[in-house]
């Protein structure tokens, strides 16, 4: 499998975007099944460049998330980035982590501090690493990875200084040796651009990839948006709200909603897009269909 860092040096020289999905590990075989079988199948046809599978709160689904990243590149031929956390792991035990990861053919990595299990606080973990930014110097320094990290166009929920005092720890995560930023989903893409034009003024040339969800339920995006601080605008939560249980419409509303976003992303220069699947497929085929890039 190739460095995403060269799979989107590629697209850009032939002017074209690079794109993305996101997965999460399985809560059941049931659900196994149904993506191994019909979901990854149908994204397929979509000719992504690279993927990437989340790792779970706590790092509950450590020995999952390799073995689906292994799955999908072997079976599937995708280039597939494996996220990593600092939560609840000691250095010695993160280094385990990449030595099994290199093993089953893993060669990207997205850097994440990560969140604690449900109902916990954030504490570091003895003999680990507190910030993200130390596990990027640590996958560096190591080598044979390429290494992503996460970017919040808000700024981050737990970042005391604001928006921009977050924006400068990203930055010092890309200056500590990261290939790319994964935005945070958002729906304001003024919030894109406003992080997109700091990071340039502060000399980043990084690729920063918007992370995009096509909502599909009222209730789940603002489950989501509370989670991770996003801010769903008000005529767009309005508009959900109008539509009730009507689940359909719901769905065609959100995807409405994303073409639109990506389609002013992609015009203004974004250099790609990275979709939250949430393991889904219908809706991000429909969006790239009315991208013409289906």
């Amino acid at each position: 499998m190739r460095f995403i860092r060269d799979i989107h040096a590629g697209k850009e020289a032939a002017g074209k975007p690079t794109l993305s999905f996101e997965f999460f590990p399985f809560k059941t075989p049931e659900g196994e099944a149904t993506f191994f079988g019909k979901t990854l199948p149908s994204l397929m046809t979509a000719k992504p460049d690279y993927a990437s599978v989340t790792y779970g709160a706590g790092g509950t689904t450590r020995e999952k998330t390799l073995e689906i990243v292994e799955c999908i590149q072997n079976d599937f031929g995708l280039t597939t980035m494996a996220h990593l956390t600092c939560v609840r792991h000691t250095r010695a035990e993160i280094g385990g982590i990449l030595d099994e990861a290199a093993k089953r053919g893993i060669r990207n990595i997205l850097a994440l501090r990560g969140d604690p299990p449900p109902g916990e606080n954030w504490a570091q973990t003895e003999g680990g690493f507190e910030y993200a930014s130390e596990l990027v110097t640590y996958l560096r320094e190591r080598g044979g990875f390429g290494v992503g990290v996460a970017g919040f166009p808000e700024g981050h929920m737990d970042c005391a200084g604001g928006r921009e005092a977050d924006w400068r720890h990203l930055v010092g995560k890309v200056n500590r040796g990261a290939d790319l930023v994964i935005t945070q989903m958002f729906f304001d893409n003024a919030d894109y651009f406003r992080l997109a034009g700091f990071l340039r003024e502060q000399g980043v040339t990084a690729p920063l990839f918007p992370g995009i969800i096509p909502v599909s339920s009222a209730g789940q995006i603002r489950k989501f948006s509370a989670m991770c601080g996003a801010t769903v605008p008000e005529a767009f939560a309005s508009r959900l709200d109008a539509l009730g249980d009507d689940a359909e419409a719901v769905r065609d509303c959100g995807i409405d909603y994303a073409t639109a976003q990506c389609r002013e992303l992609l015009d203004r220069g974004a250099p790609g897009l990275h979709f939250y699947t949430l393991n889904k497929s219908q809706s991000v085929l429909r969006i790239l269909d009315n991208l013409g890039l289906g």
